[in-house]
């Protein structure tokens, strides 16, 4: 029994159905981190108990803060929104893997084979573990996170997978976006020289030739992303789970900020009724 403000609430890690669970959510609310060009998320309290006897509050957020979903049709054109993709693609197994990544570094095809291909399934929800979960605030999390190239995407779609999550800002690399030489960019003009300078050289415009490649390759191949992946990630890295992250019912919605929830089952004594009838 797990007792929350004087209230009993059955359930938590040690319930009656064996079942354990983990919250791989960021915290949502006032003052969350937010991506550089987002409004800030505003809550109002439209009625409060001195006043109403009942609290009731407004929110007014993108559905891009932080740990959430994206529909194919927020990047590609003529694709679902969040109510029109079917339900199981919110629910089902795989695996979390670790895979440590520094500012700016590169998430590519080889490196997802490396960490995971040989245990891998087709039809798996996979999160990835950078270790970026824990620099998850207002600032350099959003400018300087590791990112997926197209290799990544493209490993993805041939392994087959159904979900991809990660501890990052976007399913791209953040140059690859409009933080950097893209359209609706650069929105952190400053970081030209500063990429110049890390990398060797490089112009920034010929490393990320392409607006948002991974986020286009996963779209068209419907498979969706999971951003801003956090809460008790290194709990469950290096397991095999149980994974919901059901959206809002939105009509037309092009994302959905979700609480991705990982579950295992040590004892297998809980099982998903069979319907039956009564």
């Amino acid at each position: 029994m797990v007792k929350v403000r004087g209230i009993d609430f059955e359930g938590n890690t040690d319930n009656s159905m064996g079942v354990e669970f983990y919250n791989l959510s960021h915290r949502f609310g006032f003052q969350n981190p937010n991506w550089p060009y987002f409004e800030d998320t505003k809550i109002e309290r439209i009625h409060y108990m001195a006043k109403s006897g009942v609290l009731s509050q407004r929110i007014t957020t993108t559905m891009h803060a932080t740990t959430h979903i994206d529909a194919p049709a927020h990047v590609v054109q003529g694709t679902p929104f969040i109510d029109e993709v079917p339900l199981p693609h919110f629910f089902g197994t795989g695996i979390v893997v670790s895979l440590p990544k520094k500012k700016w570094e590169f998430i590519t095809g080889d490196d997802l084979e490396k960490a995971c291909g040989k245990v891998i399934r087709k039809g798996d929800v996979l999160i990835i573990n950078t270790g970026w979960h824990k620099q998850y605030e207002d600032g350099d999390y959003f400018a300087y996170c590791p990112g997926f190239v197209k290799s990544a995407g493209e490993w993805m779609v041939e392994k087959g997978i159904k979900v991809v999550g990660h501890d990052t800002q976007a399913n791209d690399h953040p140059l690859a976006t409009a933080i950097g030489p893209q359209r609706n960019g650069p929105l952190l003009p400053h970081l030209a020289e500063e990429y110049k300078e890390w990398s060797g050289g490089n112009d920034w415009k010929d490393d990320f030739p392409e607006w948002e490649p991974v986020h286009n390759i996963l779209f068209k191949n419907g498979i969706m992303g999971i951003e801003n992946v956090g809460g008790d990630l290194d709990a469950v890295t290096g397991k095999r789970c149980t994974f919901a992250f059901f959206p809002w019912n939105w009509d037309r919605g092009d994302g959905c900020i979700v609480r991705l929830v990982a579950m295992t089952n040590p004892d297998q004594k809980y099982r998903i009724e069979p319907g039956e009838k009564f």
